[in-house]
């Protein structure tokens, strides 16, 4: 079932839309969406190596983006849209005590969030929320997904087909060590802070 899922989804990332579903994804994961832009980046750079860096470049626009329409729900819209998005994630305790962390690391926790699987999501509407500089926000967030999505996609471009093999050869291994990642982000943001 996971190499046919991994198939179509390899397909999928080889057609003219998959780069609007990419931008998609890398802008909602940003702001609301729990699932992070490398489900489909990964895939679409196995299918087409020499357009990584047009990849890497649009994920990483539209996830910085995604950030921005994030600090804006922090800081124009949290009690509407901000703490229903932490109480779905049941993250509305750990955030309490997230404030008096992020007045003094704000923009080192907006690195960290936007290099690792913590959710990014957290982090753009904590920054509105607590009014981080928009200009640090900014460029800090460029600087981080930056990191993010043109590491893996220069990695895998680097590699080329054979960690594609390596993939297609350990996928049932490689998606339980991305979902311990991602889940190991949340997990993070429930018990660090």
């Amino acid at each position: 079932m996971l190499q046919s899922l991994y198939g179509k989804i390899i397909k999928i990332s080889g057609r003219p839309y998959a780069i609007w579903a990419l931008a998609g994804i890398s802008f909602l994961e940003s702001s609301i969406f729990p699932i992070p832009p490398d489900v489909l980046l990964i895939p679409m750079i196995l299918a087409a190596p020499t357009r990584w860096f047009k990849i890497a470049f649009i994920c990483t626009i539209s996830s910085v983006l995604g950030g921005l329409a994030g600090y804006a729900i922090g800081f124009l819209a949290f009690e509407r849209i901000g703490m229903p998005l932490l109480q779905l994630y049941a993250y509305e305790n750990q955030f309490s005590e997230f404030r008096g962390k992020y007045a003094e690391y704000g923009q080192w926790i907006v690195f960290f969030g936007g290099t690792t699987m913590f959710p990014f999501k957290l982090v753009t509407i904590a920054s509105g929320v607590f009014e981080l500089n928009l200009t640090n926000f900014t460029v800090t967030s460029i600087v981080a997904r930056g990191i993010r999505f043109f590491t893996v996609a220069l990695l895998l471009w680097w590699l080329g087909p054979p960690i594609r093999s390596f993939i297609e050869r350990r996928l049932g291994l490689i998606t339980i060590l991305f979902f311990a990642l991602l889940v190991g982000g949340f997990m993070l943001v429930k018990y660090a802070f």
